[in-house]
């Protein structure tokens, strides 16, 4: 494990991300320190620094999980500084009270990490008095608003974009993968030379398309979540329940395509373009592809031949003439033909 990998992202945070922090940390830091007199309102601060998130929704959870860490762990130190002062001892004392206080009430992570952080902070800055804990606990609530409103004001984001991105990538790759799986059947990669490393790097290929489907599905639910208590959410919403019935059709596609490919490599054989079916079921996987990109609205590839010379119109309409296999592959031409029948059907429910 590389030490960069540790603590750089692979994508940098969106500078408005960075932008909508400062302005909530420096807003709360001069709010709080105008309403309430003290100490340097540094919960505030940390308040609007953790509550300013990607979507309105995470805000919101953040805002509520700091209130109430920050609630319970300034009480825990109040009690113990005011019953006991505040020597070393006790400020370890309130940690480990405080961590167990919240594993208790089974919080969370974040609420449990900030049940201990707000004890060792009052007590460590030496105020450990009721008065004290009040302000701490309003300093916090105020950076929290302060978190939201500004995160609410400053455009809120909408992640609906990466999750239109990832369902095409992954419905032009379902394509992709039919049209290769045809051109294999058609013409089996030679065992001169290099034997089977055609059909190992095919099946390599298609299986590429799980975590693609997985990225797609984490993308679905990061756009919902963005669309959550967001003013934005309605010109939205449709198009990202769009894409989720989209990628809904492609999920049982991508495990099918994967199985035609499973099959085809582990039943290869050189021989088996000379099957007349076998073109006859390559013909239909160009077809489905076609139609993937149609009824499914991934997009289409400007550069791909139209297989039916009808444009926009579904080309999975021929009947499929079968004659029988030879006895060394039919049971890969039985197995492709079960997994093409899937796919008419989930194409013509998108129909």
């Amino acid at each position: 494990m590389r030490v960069t990998s540790a603590i750089r992202a692979p994508h940098r945070v969106p500078l408005l991300q960075v932008a909508k922090s400062a302005i909530a940390t420096v807003g709360a830091w001069l709010i709080a320190d105008a309403i309430v007199q003290g100490p340097p309102p540094v919960f505030a601060a940390i308040a609007a620094l953790l509550v300013v998130q990607p979507s309105l929704n995470q805000s919101f959870s953040k805002a509520i999980e700091r209130s109430v860490g920050v609630i319970v762990g300034v009480v825990i130190a109040s009690v113990l500084g005011i019953a006991f002062g505040e020597d070393t001892w006790v400020i370890l004392v309130s940690i480990v009270v405080a961590l167990i206080v919240a594993w208790l009430a089974r919080a969370t992570a974040g609420t449990a990490n900030q049940v201990a952080i707000s004890a060792l902070l009052v007590l460590s800055l030496g105020a450990a008095t009721p008065g004290y804990a009040f302000d701490r606990v309003l300093e916090t609530v105020i950076g929290a608003a302060i978190g939201i409103i500004v995160n609410v004001i400053l455009v809120p984001p909408v992640a609906v974009a990466p999750a239109h991105r990832a369902v095409d990538a992954l419905g032009e790759e379902v394509a992709a993968s039919l049209e290769r799986l045809a051109a294999a059947l058609e013409n089996p990669p030679s065992p001169a030379g290099m034997p089977r490393a055609g059909v190992e790097e095919l099946l390599l290929t298609a299986r590429l398309m799980r975590p693609m489907r997985d990225a797609a599905e984490k993308a679905i639910i990061a756009g919902r979540d963005s669309l959550t208590l967001n003013p934005r959410a309605r010109r939205h919403r449709d198009e990202l329940a769009a894409l989720s019935t989209v990628l809904d059709r492609l999920g049982p596609i991508v495990t099918q395509v994967i199985g035609m490919t499973r099959a085809f490599s582990d039943h290869y054989d050189p021989t088996i373009a000379e099957e007349p079916t076998v073109r006859a079921i390559a013909d239909q996987l160009r077809r489905a592809a076609h139609d993937v990109r149609l009824e499914l609205r991934v997009g289409t590839d400007a550069g791909a031949p139209d297989v039916t010379g009808e444009g926009m119109v579904p080309a999975l309409t021929a009947p499929l003439a079968i004659t029988m296999p030879s006895p060394d592959h039919w049971i890969l031409i039985g197995s492709l033909l079960e997994d093409l029948q899937r796919i008419h059907a989930t194409l013509s429910r998108a129909a």
